[in-house]
């Protein structure tokens, strides 16, 4: 599946971290950022890190990172979104 091909899927369709991830592309980052916290393990973790490093909470993020077992990401937050995207889709 592809990044367009996922944002082109009804909520419905998703559960645990790609929802969270879904739901930040469309815009909705409480959503989110709300789900993201109810998903146990790594993939939660680095939504999560993800999701505080775009809105500006780089301690609480770095936090995050170190319980998924991720470097901090750098650079622009949708190339972090879509590499989450793919790599989570990629074990679909």
């Amino acid at each position: 599946m592809t990044i367009t091909e996922f944002s082109a899927l009804e909520a419905r369709e998703l559960k645990g971290a790609l929802l969270a991830l879904w739901w930040d592309d469309k815009g909705d980052w409480e959503k989110a950022h709300e789900i993201a916290q109810d998903v146990a393990g790594a993939d939660g973790a680095w939504v999560h890190a993800y999701l505080h490093r775009k809105e500006g909470d780089v301690g609480n993020a770095a936090y995050w990172y170190r319980v998924a077992g991720r470097r901090v990401a750098t650079g622009d937050s949708r190339s972090e979104w879509e590499g989450i995207v793919a790599a989570m889709l990629a074990r679909e």
